[in-house]
């Protein structure tokens, strides 16, 4: 996967304890160069999975898009879709173990419901889910995947969030950061050989060209690590991705332990469902049920049970990234 500040999507292991709690371990992939990890919740803690059962099911059919679905899927009822059902919140297994979860799902299951078809999800590697879609095993794919021009080569994709990197600071921001040139003179944690820490080293340069301090990058192996540094005050900040600053913050500590600093991600770029080329009639369907979905509001508020609207879309566009 191309490893450019522009790729920020990561896959995270995801290992569901009993009940409430969630922990989420050390991690790469999905995107190219993320690692992440949090402390699981305590036992009796509040979930941060919120239920979305009632926002699904207000999800009505759109007559005038499912009219373009293709007749062979429209028939069947059923669109297949692959992931990597391992990156809180995007998808992940609930706590049984079995049912898939998070805002992507979600996303798929109102999509399927514009169109009048049930989206089944089935669980794969990411290195297998370009190929799974050009042999025709799959129809779909939705993995927090970047769409890029690279990737633009092998598939189509329609743009339905947009990821980038993300200021995490202590509960209450005692630093009083508000965005990157905040972040002069000030200790900042990233995870080694990231995209995160090459913004770090460019904002650095930034700081010292504009007369103010440097940065301190401190880059460790994980994102644990990074939180542990964050939490005792050795480090103001840590650099992150959108969807996983989101997810840390909401379940770290009950909550209470760190905040998203607010704004649009920065260096983002759009995480794209991913359709085969030879199968654009498809792509344009999807696009438009997404699109009426974005439209009524739907869109937004399953965004916001899952506290990512930080990364919507205004637009369901078609092979929208760079």
């Amino acid at each position: 996967m191309p490893s450019t500040p522009h790729t920020l999507t990561r896959t995270w292991r995801l290992a569901v304890l009993t009940g409430l709690a969630a922990l989420v371990t050390a991690a790469c992939g999905g995107g190219p160069d993320g690692a992440g990890g949090q402390e699981p919740a305590a036992p009796g803690a509040p979930s941060a999975i919120p239920d979305t059962t009632a926002l699904i099911e207000a999800v009505q059919k759109d007559a005038a898009v499912a009219g373009t679905l293709p007749a062979k899927y429209a028939q069947a009822g059923m669109l297949h879709l692959a992931s990597n059902l391992q990156s809180a919140p995007n998808n992940f297994y609930a706590a049984d173990g079995k049912t898939p979860i998070g805002y992507e799902v979600d996303l798929a299951k109102a999509i399927g419901k514009k169109l009048g078809v049930t989206v089944h999800h089935q669980d794969m590697a990411f290195g297998s889910l370009i190929t799974s879609l050009q042999s025709g095993r799959v129809d779909l794919t939705m993995a927090a995947m970047n769409d890029t021009k690279t990737r633009q080569a092998q598939i189509d994709f329609v743009d339905y969030f947009s990821s980038g990197i993300t200021i995490m600071v202590r509960k209450g921001n005692p630093d009083r950061i508000s965005g990157p040139d905040t972040l002069c003179g000030k200790n900042v944690a990233v995870v080694q050989g990231t995209s995160h820490q090459k913004f770090a080293e460019e904002q650095n340069g930034k700081c010292t060209q504009a007369g103010k301090p440097a940065l301190t990058v401190t880059a460790t192996d994980s994102d644990t690590q990074n939180q542990n540094q964050l939490r005792t005050g050795r480090v103001a900040a840590i650099l992150n991705d959108l969807p996983s600053a989101v997810y840390i913050s909401r379940t770290a500590g009950e909550g209470k332990f760190f905040e998203v600093v607010p704004g649009e991600p920065i260096n983002g770029g759009p995480y794209g469902i991913g359709v085969n080329k030879e199968n654009k009639p498809l792509a344009e369907s999807i696009q438009k049920a997404l699109q009426s979905l974005v439209v009524d509001g739907g869109y937004g508020k399953i965004l916001q049970a899952w506290g990512v609207e930080q990364g919507a879309v205004k637009e369901a566009k078609l092979n929208g990234g760079s």
